[in-house]
């Protein structure tokens, strides 16, 4: 797997920025944004996630519209959960807060925002993600986090961290993987899924290959 030496991750990094069309500066400058607005006070630190991950079996929910169907056949309660962005909500609908959201703030309605603020402050860690995309976003919710760890997917500086991985599902593997998951299973998971627009088509052909490079 892709560990947390960026070194081995920019290479692929690179090639999905020229597949999109990305401009890194953009990822550069929303990393630097969200690091100006972390505190000693909202910051978790890394040997937290670890306690929380160690040695455990980690189910990782994607946001795909089977995602509420396969939690029904599960004991959601023989897991660490990890879950994609929107998938926060389907599983406090079904009354399971999950130990781990892994979002960009990007993808949600604002309904599912507000789980995942209240899902913050039941004690889910956040990992909130800046990309070129959501500055708009971080300015506009992360003073509402109160404890996150802060990622990119450009190169990590002080607080900011890049565990590997592009959209949030694969984002959730990498980071099953690196914090020592005894296991990973994958739940909302639609690689193939015909209702996704385009972008979000080819982000899940990335996502397939990310975490398959993963081993899962």
């Amino acid at each position: 797997m892709i560990s947390l030496d960026f070194a081995a991750w920019e290479p692929i990094y690179k090639k999905i920025l020229e597949d999109f069309g990305f401009d890194r500066l953009g990822d550069e400058q929303a990393a630097l944004l969200l690091s100006g607005m972390l505190t000693e006070a909202n910051s978790v630190g890394l040997s937290e996630l670890e306690f929380v991950i160690s040695k455990k079996p980690v189910l990782v929910c994607g946001n795909a519209p089977t995602l509420r169907a396969e939690l029904l056949e599960l004991e959601l309660s023989n897991f660490v959960i990890i879950a994609a962005d929107g998938a926060a909500a389907i599983l406090m609908d079904l009354g399971r807060i999950p130990e781990v959201i892994v979002t960009d703030l990007d993808g949600n309605s604002e309904v599912d925002i507000e789980k995942e603020i209240t899902a913050c402050e039941k004690g889910s860690l956040l990992l909130i993600h800046a990309h070129g995309d959501n500055p708009d976003k971080l300015e506009k919710y992360v003073p509402r986090f109160k404890r996150f760890i802060a990622t990119t997917q450009a190169g990590p500086f002080d607080r900011v961290y890049n565990f590997g991985g592009f959209s949030d599902g694969d984002r959730c593997v990498f980071v099953a993987l690196e914090f020592g998951a005894a296991s990973v299973l994958l739940v909302g998971f639609d690689f193939e899924d015909p209702a996704v627009n385009p972008i979000k088509k080819k982000k899940l052909v990335w996502a397939r290959e990310l975490i398959k490079l993963c081993g899962i």
